[in-house]
């Protein structure tokens, strides 16, 4: 039972990545972002490519992810999310007109075919990174075994959790994302750069999509539609953690990753996944406004 929690805790791990941008910039901008999937299936092609490119390890390509999903997730803020401000609807059908764009991409393998150039690992194919060896194996902690790539992975995420924590409550821009998720137009009259703190959140928040999904890349296949069900993953999450919380978040994570794990190994998956949307129903119904959400006046 320890190493499936501490499986599941690996699994809440990738959830907290995928979620955080979500919980930050659907609660600064209001925006229904569908392709932040798309941003974590990125972030694994990444990998894909550092590895064939640079001959770099997963650890290596975590800071490549990130800038490449990060302006990525830039040029989707300045070029759509920012005309489409207020219109909820809007924005969550054309962020999903983007992730198809995004899917089909890959699976034309980013356009170089046209210009009679082939490169290993752009295609629709089936993808695999391996992991370094100094992460493979496991090593005993209180008398457990403890698989070294998943420790990897939550180590890597609480050290992300508490640069963004650090961020958020400790720095000028943070204090401008709260101010913006209390109230944006009270923040604008204030002198806020809006648009500028909305591009850099969106920015970040899609930066860390693309770590999670090189940190999936180590023990899951690398393919185009990956990234889809983890948006509805970390939607889940933000609803349940409650809208711009990031301690809401990280719990929800936790949460939701021990259940499936829990219920995954005494059932199966199927049922995992049915008892994780049963407890997200009845948080909602008890807390409709999450476990964590701000005061209001």
């Amino acid at each position: 039972m320890i190493d499936t929690m501490f499986i599941g805790l690996s699994l809440s791990s990738i959830l907290l990545l995928v979620a955080l941008g979500l919980a930050i910039t659907y609660g600064a901008m209001g925006v229904i972002n569908m392709a932040h999937g798309e941003m974590v299936m990125l972030g694994a092609y990444t990998a894909v490519l550092s590895r064939i490119w640079l001959d770099a390890n997963i650890v290596m390509a975590i800071p490549i992810a990130f800038v490449v999903t990060a302006i990525v997730g830039l040029v989707i803020e300045r070029v759509i999310v920012r005309r489409l401000y207020g219109r909820l609807l809007d924005t969550l059908l054309a962020t999903w007109g983007v992730a198809i764009l995004i899917q089909q991409a890959i699976r034309l393998e980013f356009g170089l075919s046209f210009f009679g150039i082939h490169v290993e690992g752009l295609g629709p194919g089936l993808q695999n990174v391996p992991v370094p060896a100094v992460l493979q194996g496991t090593f005993h902690l209180a008398g457990v075994e403890i698989n070294t790539y998943r420790a990897f992975i939550i180590v890597v995420t609480a050290a992300l959790a508490a640069v963004t924590w650090f961020l958020l409550q400790r720095t000028s821009i943070g204090m401008q994302v709260r101010s913006i998720i209390r109230n944006p137009k009270m923040a604008a009259a204030c002198g806020v750069d809006v648009a500028r703190v909305n591009a850099l959140t969106f920015a970040f928040g899609s930066g860390l999509a693309g770590i999670a999904g090189v940190m999936m890349s180590g023990f899951k296949t690398v393919f185009p539609d990956m990234g889809t069900p983890m948006v509805v993953d970390g939607f889940l999450v933000v609803v349940v953690g409650g809208v711009g919380s990031l301690l809401g978040s990280v719990l929800s994570a936790g949460l939701l990753g021990e259940i499936n794990s829990v219920v995954a190994a005494l059932k199966n998956d199927t049922i995992a996944r049915a008892v994780i949307f049963g407890v997200v129903i009845l948080i909602i119904v008890v807390k409709p406004k999450g476990l964590f959400s701000f005061r209001g006046r």
